[in-house]
């Protein structure tokens, strides 16, 4: 009997759950927010935030093989490399969100999220390869475990990040202000919760990128990760402009916003149990299902169907538990049996999800501008309906893809 099992207060998963809900907190968050905020408080346009957006994106997708092989160069100086990423990552949400830009608006978005995401890339890849390791200690089904601490953590991260600025604006006559000061505290709580972690028991020896990239199952759940979540980055991104300009519901933003990763963090602790029970890759393609059919009926709205949206973010977001739980716990199933080390892994994973996001900023937000789309109620019928097309439709037709290629797999590849 291990000790974790002996000693289940020892896992220490619940700092792996604050360690995610960071990283959640300055992930999605400011893809929901930051763009929004810098059209309302500085007038920057939509087409220069997509095309900052976008090159941030290439900037990652140069860098994250490349902090994977970095994470891998200094894992047996892990604790103190996790400590300056927290510091870089924090720093950059701070002067995001709380700076007067002493420079052009849209220069100073693309400097300080080049830190945030910088960071963010580096601590994921090394929380997830940490997770590898962690999993193993905890004996069978320890991905599916520690994914349902990870996830439900990260998922409850989102919650906050998304509700808090409109929450402080109740409060804060600079709510985006607050919002900074609490993610350095939320930064510092993590760092402190996950300090005996990254000083664990030395990881095994890195296999490199081409045990990865030559696996044929590793290589089909890196381009099912690529279609899954591409409908999150592009739903993510429009979110608000739907709920205000499509819906005709300003001031609800917050609430729905809440009610969707809410309904995500409730379902990502269940949909782990039904995977230890039914196996992972039949509940995930149940939750995919889900998701096809919410977003299949928001293409449907239209101004006042503000009741019917709620809906659909309760079943859309249950269907992101099921995403975000057991998608990257087949990943880490397989690194731990292909390459146990799993930083590389890591770092490609990183890159392919973060492709999406690219993908939305350059062709979702210049696309609304051509067609005549601004930010607010007063919009012509072809703005609104390219504008419900791209929000519900698109991530329909992408997720059908990522269905198709997980079908591909079989069983006993994704145990």
């Amino acid at each position: 009997m291990s000790v974790a099992t002996a000693y289940p207060g020892r896992d220490r998963l619940s700092g792996y759950a604050l360690f995610a809900a960071l990283l959640a907190a300055a992930g999605l968050p400011i893809y929901i927010h930051a763009p929004k905020f810098y059209v309302d408080e500085y007038g920057v346009s939509l087409a220069s935030l997509g095309a900052v957006l976008f090159g941030l994106r290439l900037l990652d997708v140069i860098q994250d093989p490349l902090l994977g092989r970095l994470s891998e160069r200094i894992r047996r100086h892990r604790a103190a490399a996790v400590s300056g990423g927290v510091t870089v990552m924090a720093a950059g949400m701070y002067g995001l969100f709380a700076v007067s830009p002493p420079v052009a608006p849209v220069i100073w978005f693309a400097a300080m999220l080049t830190l945030v995401f910088s960071a963010f890339s580096f601590l994921t890849i090394n929380f997830y390869a940490q997770g590898v390791q962690k999993a193993g200690e905890l004996g069978a089904r320890g991905h599916l475990r520690l994914a349902r601490w990870r996830e439900t953590g990260a998922l409850l991260g989102v919650c906050v990040a998304a509700i808090a600025p409109v929450a402080l604006g109740l409060a804060l006559d600079a709510p985006f202000t607050g919002f900074a000061v609490g993610f350095t505290i939320l930064a510092l709580a993590a760092w402190a919760a996950m300090t005996r972690e990254w000083e664990a028991s030395p990881l095994p020896a890195s296999q490199g990128f081409g045990v990865v990239l030559m696996d044929p199952v590793a290589r089909r759940l890196l381009l099912i990760a690529l279609f899954n979540a591409a409908p999150v980055a592009v739903s993510s991104t429009l979110f608000l402009f739907f709920v205000e300009s499509r819906l005709l519901a300003p001031g609800w933003e917050g609430p729905l916003l809440l009610l969707f990763f809410l309904s995500a963090a409730l379902a990502a602790p269940v949909w782990g149990r039904l995977a230890e029970e039914f196996g992972p890759r039949r509940v995930l393609l149940s939750g995919m299902v889900l998701s096809i059919a919410a977003f299949g009926y928001a293409v449907t709205l239209g101004a006042g169907d503000t009741l019917a949206f709620a809906l659909i973010c309760v079943a859309s977001g249950a269907a992101l538990g099921a995403d975000m739980t057991l998608l990257p716990a087949l990943f880490a199933a397989r690194m731990e049996k292909i390459s146990p080390s799993a930083s590389e892994g890591f770092g490609l994973w990183s890159f392919v999800t973060k492709l999406t996001l690219a993908f939305a900023a350059v062709a979702l937000l210049p696309a609304l501008e051509a067609a005549g789309f601004r930010s607010g109620p007063d919009n012509g019928p072809e703005a609104l309906w390219l504008l419900s097309a791209l929000y519900a439709a698109v991530p329909c037709g992408l997720k059908i893809i990522a269905i198709v290629l997980l079908s591909t797999l079989k069983p006993e590849e994704t145990k």
